[in-house]
């Protein structure tokens, strides 16, 4: 072991030797440092890797000491960061194509406590009545406090048709409810639409995959065949969309933008920054648009919400969204391994940055069925991503339980205020129009 370690060191005092003949003589004493406090370091860590091994009450071996360091390393940065062990990994690239075995819930980290970020429609977290901002205190009788997020995810994944029991603390009532829970194939139908009455159209994202783009454009078609012909205005719900895959997030803006920027990230290396730009071709832009969204909306939604404010192409209906707006990329070790790592930042066209802030709505409804007279209206208790610890700093460039309406489905627009008012605008957007073109006349 010692000599390994020392081998270990010298491999990386190699390394920063080589650094210093690279850059010149004028940074050698400024690498000199780095090389001496690296060094301490390392010796550190193989240190207590040695002392573990040795006197530890069980024996444990070389690779899981490893793969804790490496999980620890990238936990101490941020809530997104992750190592993406072979299992986890194969299961992030299933994820990405649309089906997967589980419950069908988005959940991250908030001190230190298992969070729904939201449920994903038609899953069975969903039908049970898991809510945005439940936490998941036990997991088959196993608490999760302290759990790593990732096994956490494991322990909910599963066959087709075998149960998990979670227990769910719920923070307006204070309450710990038990479900049991019966896998599914989530297969998650990314783009959902109706014509809400006739010339008026309703578009639902759930979640940003491979085939969100082109799921939106067959959804738009058979938008248009139903109430035949163009449609004279669109509700685009993004709420409790969870985000996904950010180049489905650029097309879906494409389609309703035809110039400009979409989006554009900003990193510390140079590979990191792009800029995202819409285009004419295959645009949706004769009609006015009302985009949904709520505390659950979060990432890739916002980037599409943040977007379409920005150009000024729709009106943004709800209450302000989650607030993740840094970028994962997924870095392979090798085929069967990876580690995710947070690389940059999301900026809206305008400049603005979308972390721990998140997309303001230009008109704030809750979707709170009101209230009876005399009863107090509930606190908002939806996790965002300023709750989260070590979450990333904005860097701006420029008495009964209240229940809330299912979002899709039949849609009952009278118990659900932010849709109801919606429609609303874009009756009274129509009616402003004509009124207009007939004085100009």
């Amino acid at each position: 072991m010692r000599n390994r370690r020392q081998k270990f060191s010298i491999f990386i005092l190699a390394i920063l030797t080589t650094a210093t003949l690279w850059f010149g003589g004028r940074f050698v004493s400024r690498v000199s440092a780095v090389a001496k406090e690296t060094y301490q370091d390392v010796e550190a860590f193989t240190n207590v890797l040695s002392l573990v091994q040795k006197t530890y009450v069980d024996q444990v071996t070389t690779k899981q000491l490893i793969d804790g360091a490496i999980t620890g390393m990238l936990t101490a940065l941020d809530p997104h960061s992750a190592y993406l062990p072979p299992d986890v990994y194969n299961e992030l690239q299933v994820d990405t194509r649309g089906s997967f075995g589980g419950l069908g819930i988005e959940i991250t980290m908030r001190d230190n406590v298992l969070t729904v970020v939201s449920p994903i429609e038609d899953t069975p977290a969903y039908k049970a009545g898991i809510k945005s901002g439940d936490q998941i205190i036990k997991i088959e009788g196993e608490f999760t406090k302290d759990m790593p997020l990732i096994d956490a995810v494991k322990k909910m994944r599963g066959p087709e048709g075998t149960k998990i029991q979670i227990s769910i603390r719920r923070e307006e009532t204070h309450k710990i409810m038990d479900f049991t829970l019966t896998r599914e194939v989530i297969k998650i139908q990314s783009v959902k639409s109706r014509l809400l009455e006739p010339n008026y159209g309703y578009l639902r994202i759930t979640q940003f995959q491979e085939r969100t783009d082109s799921d939106l454009q067959k959804a738009m078609t058979k938008l248009q065949e139903a109430n035949g012909g163009p449609v004279t205005g669109l509700v685009l719900d993004l709420r409790n969309n969870p985000g996904g895959l950010l180049t489905q997030a650029v097309r879906v803006s494409d389609r309703f933008v035809d110039s400009g920027l979409i989006v554009y990230t900003d990193g510390r290396l140079e590979t990191q920054k792009h800029k995202y730009f819409a285009h004419k071709a295959n645009t949706y832009t004769d009609f006015p648009m009302i985009v949904l969204v709520n505390g659950g909306s979060a990432s890739a939604s916002e980037i599409v919400a943040g977007a379409l404010q920005d150009h000024r192409r729709a009106l943004v209906l709800g209450m302000q969204t989650f607030g993740k707006g840094s970028v994962q990329t997924i870095l392979p070790l090798d085929d069967s391994q990876a580690i995710r790592l947070t690389t940059a930042r999301y900026y809206t066209p305008n400049g603005r940055s979308i972390q721990a802030t998140g997309i303001t709505p230009d008109i704030v409804v809750d979707n709170k069925i009101a209230a009876k007279e005399g009863e107090k209206e509930g606190e908002d208790f939806s996790v965002r991503e300023e709750n989260l610890r070590g979450h990333f700093e904005q860097r701006d460039e420029g008495v009964e339980e209240e229940q809330e309406p299912a979002l899709t489905g039949e849609i009952d627009i009278a118990r659900d205020p932010q849709l109801s008012r919606a429609v609303e605008l874009l009756k009274s957007w129509n009616v402003f129009k004509t009124v207009v073109a007939h004085q100009s006349n």
